[in-house]
């Protein structure tokens, strides 16, 4: 049976869910995503006519050789510089992670694009649209080989922030709104939930499990932006995550 959410339990106990993505929006943003291939294919093809002048047969291996590289590398290039997104999945608000709920890797990337000619088999996505409604998770051959998964990747709704942040403690991020802008570029909704979530379960986790919790998210989130020392001297991984979160729900005031 076909779950329609990915739910992930960290080992500090935190629990939390991904809504993986439909089929229809799938192929709604690999159409578009086709449709954007074909464009730029169409357009580097009057470069290849005048190569069919010099070389018929150079022009021909040109074009296939050309096809496949922006039919491969423009879901490669694309997911890896929006996280996990393409034209079409940001269209559709789709997204790309990994089925454990970490960090997308460019081997990953790589596996899953590559594996499109598979899927693709024996025409019109025919192998790996079955293997997605027969999967689990709704993963193609290329999801399953890469250990990846297509999630909706919807807006949070902020929550009533009040009952988790002090409201008239200071943020020394904001200090520095230049990083703060960049922070909530470079952190997906994905990250932003399980950090939210991550405070809204703090007591009920053991201090160890606590520790290292904070411990870990509060790495994932200074590799992201670094700001400068004086914005966070002394201050402990968990009041970071409460900064950062923040940030990332509240509005400047």
């Amino acid at each position: 049976m076909q779950d329609h959410k990915l739910t992930i339990r960290t080992p500090e106990g935190v629990t939390f869910t991904l809504p993986l993505a439909g089929p229809v929006n799938r192929c709604l943003a690999w159409i578009i995503d086709a449709a954007g291939v074909l464009a730029s294919y169409k357009i580097l093809k009057m470069v290849i006519a005048l190569i069919q002048v010099i070389s018929p047969d150079m022009s021909t291996a040109a074009s296939i050789f050309i096809f496949f590289v922006l039919r491969t590398g423009y879901s490669i290039v694309f997911e890896w510089y929006w996280n996990g997104q393409t034209v079409g999945k940001r269209v559709m608000g789709l997204r790309v992670m990994d089925v454990n709920g970490l960090r997308l890797q460019p081997s990953q990337i790589i596996i899953r694009n590559l594996l499109r000619a598979v899927d693709s088999l024996p025409l019109l996505y025919l192998l790996g649209g079955v293997t997605s409604l027969i999967s689990r998770y709704g993963q193609r051959l290329g999801d399953l080989a890469a250990g990846t998964i297509v999630v909706t990747s919807d807006k949070a709704i902020a929550p009533d922030l009040d009952l988790i942040l002090d409201k008239n403690a200071y943020n020394s991020l904001r200090a520095y709104p230049h990083l703060t802008a960049r922070l909530r570029q470079q952190v997906v909704p994905e990250e932003a939930a399980v950090a939210l979530e991550a405070l809204m379960r703090r007591n009920a986790l053991l201090p160890e499990a606590r520790v290292a919790l904070f411990e870990e998210m509060a790495g994932l989130f200074k590799s992201k932006v670094a700001f400068p020392p004086e914005a966070v001297e002394g201050v402990s991984n968990e009041q970071y995550i409460r900064n950062v979160v923040d940030v990332l729900f509240k509005a400047a005031t």
